[in-house]
């Protein structure tokens, strides 16, 4: 690989552990509501239980720290994986396919919290995006 991509490549690997490390920030502290209303919802996110078949029984907060503890995984392992690469000097075919299929899962990770996220993780995941997008197309066919 060539410097450039290699630079290109551990920027997003630095971003990736940046995205985990700061979203891994929300199971230290628990949301507080500000109002009745709030502490409300809250109270029924954490602790209503509804009955989802074959025994479970999980409330809404489970069920979204579920999905918050996978988002920071995904990025914890892009991260580990390109590491992996840049440290073993792996065949430069076979980065640029990683990395592809990284920058088609990331996409799709990006377009998913354009609709449903908030600020931080939609601005973490377009720039993981967009780094990998631009370290995929300045791989060059191996000579």
């Amino acid at each position: 690989m060539k410097n450039k991509i290699t630079s290109w490549l551990k920027v997003a690997v630095g971003f990736q552990f940046l995205t985990a490390a700061i979203h891994s920030l929300s199971f230290i502290r628990s949301p507080q509501g500000k109002n009745e209303i709030e502490k409300q919802l809250l109270d029924l996110m954490y602790n209503y239980k509804m009955d989802m078949g074959a025994g479970f029984h999980r409330s809404m907060g489970q069920l979204f720290t579920s999905v918050s503890a996978c988002f920071a995984l995904i990025y914890l392992l892009g991260a580990l994986i390109n590491l992996y690469l840049i440290r073993k000097h792996a065949p430069h075919s076979l980065v640029k396919d990683i990395v592809g299929i990284q920058t088609l899962i990331y996409g799709a990770v990006f377009i998913v919290a354009i609709f449903f996220a908030f600020l931080p993780p939609v601005s973490f995941t377009g720039v993981v995006f967009l780094l990998l997008a631009v370290s995929y197309f300045r791989l060059k066919p191996a000579p």
